[in-house]
């Protein structure tokens, strides 16, 4: 199941918060890029012996292009240190071999636990799920093109990678000051808190962070195997039933593409008429991007996606139609802070994709607005 290897570290990249980029001189492979995260294994340096764990690698899965850094087996003292009786005891990654363990929002030990041992409302807080990780600065591009001072919570779910680390994308949109706040949920680790479901984290978006919306997705590295139940995206209709038993409005972001070359993606991609149409139970809300971009290709395809969007309410009832204008968003994308890409494709290569998730955060933007108007002048 997991292909060894070892090797000597012969150089130092350039990383991002919270990762170490190496370069590592393998037997039979040559120099390979890897990862290592300190806070797991430690920082290697170069002439460390690491051990790895190659086997997407060796596979040319879609890791990133990345082995694993498991080990600095022979300099003890670059290991990270656990103090003894330090609060928390939420594990996570459990029974792997580098399961860590953390001090959950919720946690007897913690500092917040009083304000949500009993709390079970989020009181109209719009919560956006999306399938895909590089739905998340689209999302965000949509929502501060609409209110720029918005306090954006995100939850990262376990279907991607586990370690929030692993996405430069959250590091990024961090440092900009775009996202108040990272929340990792079930057995992803690594964010600014830590929940153990994402009940809890988003519990804690409301109480603790005072988030005026929340987007919901996996980490980065979707699974999927191309039949209509396997892929790890369900987890988008499972979060929002999550916001609708809670009191929040739930928002759909769809999944569109005007250039994914696999048919069950192109217009409405399968995974959001599944995920949204037969795993969310509740009722929610569907953003659909209507107008003109001045893109003709991505203009046609958000068309079509409408057209599949109607079809898709005529046999899910709990869901809700709400056309967002897409005027600006082409533009505002296009001043990302965060490079934007979707399963290898550019903003210029599959623009329908973004505009579909900024459409969502564009509404959800107003929805939050209108409810700090209303809480201001007492409505």
């Amino acid at each position: 199941m997991i292909q060894w290897r070892e090797g000597v570290v012969s150089a130092r990249r350039p990383g991002w918060d919270g990762v170490v980029e190496l370069d590592v001189e393998v037997a039979d492979l040559g120099q390979v890029r890897a990862l290592a995260y300190p806070g797991v294994v430690g920082t290697p340096v170069p002439g460390d012996r690491v051990l790895l764990n190659t086997t997407a690698l060796e596979r040319a899965l879609g890791t990133g292009g990345y082995a694993l850094v498991v080990a600095i087996p022979d300099r003890p003292q670059a290991w990270p240190r656990v103090e003894l009786g330090a609060p928390g005891h939420l594990v996570k990654a459990r029974y792997a071999p580098l399961q860590t363990m953390v001090l959950g929002v919720d946690d007897p030990e913690g500092e917040h636990y009083a304000e949500l041992a009993d709390a079970d409302n989020l009181f109209g807080l719009p919560v956006v799920a999306a399938d895909l990780h590089s739905a998340l600065p689209a999302i965000v591009v949509g929502v501060q093109d609409t209110w720029p001072a918005a306090r954006i919570a995100y939850v990262m779910t376990d279907g991607g990678a586990l370690p929030a680390a692993f996405s430069r994308t959250c590091a990024q949109l961090r440092a900009s000051g775009s996202l108040t706040c990272v929340i990792t949920a079930g057995q992803s680790y690594g964010g600014d808190l830590e929940a153990v479901t994402v009940h809890s984290a988003l519990l804690a978006a409301q109480h603790v962070v005072g988030a005026d919306l929340v987007v919901v997705s996996q980490g980065p590295g979707n699974l999927g195997t191309g039949t209509r139940w396997g892929f790890s995206g369900v987890s988008a209709g499972e979060a929002l039933n999550a916001a609708a038993v809670l009191g929040g409005v739930p928002i759909a972001s769809l999944r569109v593409s005007e250039a994914d070359q696999r048919r069950r993606h192109r217009g409405l991609s399968h995974h959001s008429v599944t995920a949204y149409g037969r795993v969310l139970a509740h009722g929610a809300q569907i953003p659909v991007p209507i107008g003109q971009t001045g893109n003709e290709s991505t203009d046609d395809c958000l068309v079509a996606v409408a057209t599949q969007v109607n079809a898709l309410i005529g046999s899910a009832h709990h869901l809700q139609r709400v056309d967002v204008e897409v005027d600006g968003l082409l533009e505002a994308l296009s001043s990302s802070a965060v490079r934007l890409t979707t399963m290898g494709r550019s903003l210029d290569q599959d623009a329908a994709s973004f505009v579909a998730a900024a459409a969502a955060g564009r509404h959800a933007a107003r929805l939050a607005g209108q409810a700090r108007r209303d809480d201001r002048t007492g409505v």
